[in-house]
Parts: structure tokens; sequence; C-alpha cells
């Protein structure tokens, strides 16, 4: 489990909550910059480029520092190219992964986005677009990691990349239009096994025999963050320091030393983030059921719990000392069953008590480690809840509004009356 202390104690959360309200996301700079220098020093045989997976937190703020420390960007839309251009990010600075090829992407090519193609379809558009063009193909090698299914991508159960066994599909259609692939692609799901980092960087460098125009080898991301005891942080060294073996026997073999790309999201930003929310009601269902802490959060801002039963740390905030000595179950303020922040761990559908003080209405609740994937995939407006605030702890102790919180105005703007 990260060994990160708090960032946040009772007053820096009452300051926080009198002048942004509840709930607001809290992200601390000094960690932020932290966990991308770990990345940055990846181990690597040869060239190497460290990119952010932007649909982790795609914050302008966020986008700013890590530019500004030198990494680059993975996105995985077109509109995510489109944010990270109006953010000031050089468009050669930006791969794209999709699993929708948007149809501007032949504007952006000829400025320097890089395109992996993650269909023999996408390969064939990529190819009428640009013949003769230079292109990366991103390959499912047949084998994935995950906690649970919706965290893997890859194995036969997922569609992302051409399935290894295509490749003689994707190396027709890269003939037919005269295509260069340069980079090859792989993603397998978020894990921190190095013996599967392992075996997927051996697949990897097999399918490089087969494309002998490759450059660069792309690992993507999925490295573990661990958010409660009884998960596992990646140790980006011990498998960085395999995929640097490997490619060092390989440019032995071969003469063909490969640059490497690695694209985290969670790893740089799940821990730098925390949701601070307040206890709004109390209810139980008896001695035979549960007692419950209804917050005024949930899946609004973290959907994680509900979609895969993923798991968070909670910490009461409160003036004085309490003793644990209450199981609770928190939930959200949606009018959802599934709207549940502490599930079984893996299983959505299953409830899991947390210990914690005697709470009371009013009370502060910091949910930990929620900087990836909870303000960019929340469920958005469901119950016409608006889009929480997010604040900065800068380096230097202040902190920094860097969203507001979304206005009914707001979320009513794009719709139209019949009246």
């Amino acid at each position: 489990m990260s060994d990160w202390q708090p960032f946040l104690g009772y007053s820096e959360a009452q300051r926080l909550a009198t002048e942004h309200g509840t709930p607001v996301y809290v992200y601390d700079e000094r960690r932020l910059r932290a966990q991308a220098e770990k990345v940055l020093n990846f181990p690597h045989a040869f060239g190497f480029t460290a990119r952010y997976a932007v649909k982790a937190c795609p914050t302008l703020a966020v986008i700013q520092i890590l530019h500004g420390l030198g990494l680059h960007f993975d996105a995985s839309s077109g509109y995510e190219v489109q944010r990270l251009l109006k953010a000031g990010i050089p468009a050669d600075h930006i791969s794209l992964s999709t699993q929708e090829l948007p149809d501007n992407f032949v504007a952006f090519v000829p400025q320097g986005l890089k395109v992996n193609a993650c269909s023999l379809q996408q390969l064939e558009r990529f190819g009428k677009a640009f013949p003769g063009g230079r292109v990366g193909l991103r390959v499912n090698p047949g084998l994935g990691s995950g906690h649970v299914n919706r965290t893997n991508v890859g194995g036969p159960a997922s569609s992302f990349g051409v399935w290894h066994a295509h490749l003689p599909q994707a190396k027709e259609i890269a003939a037919r239009y005269d295509l260069v692939i340069e980079r090859l692609h792989t993603h397998i799901g978020s894990g921190a096994d190095p013996e599967v980092w392992e075996r997927v960087v051996d697949l990897n460098l097999e399918t490089v025999r087969q494309l002998p125009d490759v450059e660069t080898v792309n690992m993507g991301g999925g490295f573990k963050v661990a958010r409660v005891p009884s998960e596992q942080t990646t140790d980006l060294q011990v498998v960085g320091g395999r995929a640097q073996s490997r490619f060092e026997a390989f440019a032995q073999e071969t003469g063909r030393e490969l640059n490497l790309e690695i694209e985290p999201g969670t790893y740089i930003v799940a821990t730098t983030g925390a949701l601070l929310a307040r206890v709004q009601d109390i209810v139980d269902t008896g001695e035979e059921g549960y007692r419950f802490l209804k917050l005024d959060t949930g899946m609004t801002e973290i959907l994680r719990p509900s979609m895969y039963g993923a798991q968070h740390r909670f910490e009461l905030l409160a003036a004085e000392e309490r003793a644990v000595d209450a199981a609770y179950i928190l939930v959200g303020h949606c009018c959802e069953s599934g709207d549940i922040l502490t599930p079984a761990a893996g299983d959505a559908e299953a409830l899991a008590p947390r210990d914690l003080p005697e709470a009371e209405v009013g009370d502060l609740i910091l949910i930990r480690d929620t900087g990836a994937y909870c303000a960019s995939m929340p469920s958005k407006n469901y119950n016409s809840f608006p889009e929480a605030p997010e604040v900065l702890l800068r380096t230097d102790g202040s902190f920094a509004l860097i969203r507001r919180r979304q206005t009914l105005d707001q979320i009513l703007a794009n719709e139209l009356s019949l009246a």
C-alpha cells in the first residue's frame, strides 16, 4: 500500500469545505511531481519516452505541470488530442491510441500527431489518408492483467488492438498502402506482477521480429497503485529492469536497438488526489442489517467502486480524537442502489463495512487516492448534480482553485426547449 501520508488535516479540510463547498477534489502538487519523476527514471536500454495517459485526469493544471517536467502524452480520443493542443502541448508530443478513430485525425497527423492503429479497419483508414506514411500498430498479444475483467485490456476477452494472429493481415494492408509500421503498441491492463509484464515484453519482441521497420515499442501503462493494504504497488525499477535486459539481449541478437515508451496514468496521479465530502445523513437497517453513512458525493464524483468494486480508504476528520468503534457502509447521494462506495474487493455487488470513528451528520470524510479515474470518469450530472471543483495544494503550501464547481445553468446550456 502507498506509504504516502495524508496531506489534509482537519483545519485544512474545514477551510477548503468553507471556501469551495463539498464535495471537492484536492491534489498534491509535490506528490504529483514525485510520482512523475519515478516514471521519468524508468530503466531502459536505449531511447525512452514517458507519456502520461490523459484519460486518468485531464485537468489543465495537471497537464501543464507534467508537460513542464518533460512528459509526453497518450490520448485516447480525438477530443483528448484537441484538449492537449489547446493546453499548448505540441502535436509531436502526443500519441493517439483510440477505440474510435476520429475523422479529424487527418488534420493532426501533418502537425506531428502519432497514431497507433488499433484495428485492421483503422490501419486501412490511415493508409487511405496517408499512403506511404509512418504509423504505429496496437497489437493484442493474447495476454492480459487486471484485478477484474473490466481493468484487463489484453487477451481474448479484450477488443483492444489487432489480435496477434491477425498480424499477417495487418502487414498486407501496410504493404498495400506502402505504410511503414514504425511503432508497436501493447497495453495489457492493470497489475503489479513483473512476471506477467516480462512475458508481454517477450511476446512484443517476438512480434517485432515480424515487423522489420519497428523502431519503438510502447508497453502501455497499467502499473498498479495500492490504495488499500491488500493491494500491491508496481515496482517500476523491477519491471523496468526486466524489460531493459530483454531489450539489450534483443539488440545483441538482431542489431536492432529499440526505443521504449510507457504511458502510465494511474501510477502518476492516483495517490496525488483526495476527495473531500461531508456526512449528510446516517441510517440503519436494524440489528441484522447495516449502518449507512450517506455522503454528499458518490458515483457523480467517484464511479470506480460502483463500476468494478474498486477499493479506497476513508478517513473521518474531526476536531477531537474519536475512537474507532463503528462499522459503516458508505453510500453516495444518488438515487441509485449501485451508488456504493464500500463494495467488497473486486465485487461491486457485495458490501464491505468499514471501521470508522462514530460519525455525526456534518462530519468531513476524506476519500483517499482519488487522483486517477475519478474526476475524469464520474457518472456526470446524474440526478443533475454538478461537477465538483478541483483544488491544487501547491509546493509552497498554498491552495489554488483549478476547476470551478459547475452551475445548473452550465448543465442546462445545451438543452433546447420545444416551447
